[in-house]
């Protein structure tokens, strides 16, 4: 039984990772998930954005979700690797809120990262778009919140999944150095997501929800 009337929801980045956790905990509820991977839809590409809208323009759920850029200095960075994700974290987003009509009392969740309030200097673009975005979504709530969508924006830190095991060599060493010892799971990050739905809690809206296992220095 699916508890307060959401059936339908839409996880970008859903075959994989955190995408996939959110998704196999959605249906647990008995929610229909549509779990979208690239090649359903790659917000890189504004044309793949816009064949994907229009199949999919409605939902309860939406969970707006993608990886990232490799690490990568400053001044390595090229033009090509700025338009790119430009596009991946940001302009595809804005362009998929401006298109799903998200349904009365249902929710939107953003995956974003610890890096919208602690930027990486290895993860420059990550930091900028991800953060640009989360000022698009944050003031978007409000207009979201008229129709009783809460709006919640999930900054993970390091959980365990490909892109993390891409980024740091030596997980096990690494894994000493947090406070917790261990890399977050996705699949409690996904039933982070079910239990909101779950339990009808709608008043958290607005907010970023810190993900790291006590591992940031900030407390905004």
């Amino acid at each position: 039984m699916f508890y307060i009337d959401m059936t339908r929801a839409i996880v970008l980045g859903g075959s994989r990772g955190i995408g996939k956790a959110i998704s196999e905990s959605l249906k647990s509820i008995g929610c229909e998930v549509f779990a979208a991977s690239k090649n359903d839809i790659d917000t890189s590409k504004i044309a793949s954005v816009k064949k994907f809208l229009e199949v999919h323009d409605q939902t309860d759920v939406l969970v707006l979700n993608t990886g990232g850029p490799a690490a990568k200095e400053f001044v390595k960075i090229t033009e090509d690797d700025w338009n790119i994700y430009h596009n991946q974290l940001f302009v595809g987003f804005c362009k998929i809120l401006q298109n799903i009509k998200i349904n009365d009392g249902g929710y939107i969740f953003l995956i974003s990262s610890i890096v919208i309030k602690e930027p990486n200097s290895k993860l420059i673009i990550s930091s900028a778009y991800r953060a640009a975005f989360s000022e698009v979504f944050k003031v978007l709530s409000k207009s979201y919140a008229e129709k009783n969508i809460s709006c919640i924006n999930i900054a993970p830190g390091l959980i365990n999944t490909d892109r993390t095991r891409e980024l740091i060599g030596n997980i096990q060493e690494y894994e000493k150095t947090l406070p917790m010892k261990r890399l977050g799971k996705p699949e409690e990050i996904g039933n982070f997501v079910k239990s909101i739905i779950q339990n009808n809690i709608k008043y958290l809206s607005g907010v970023v929800i810190n993900f790291d296992g006590a591992n940031s220095n900030y407390i905004y």
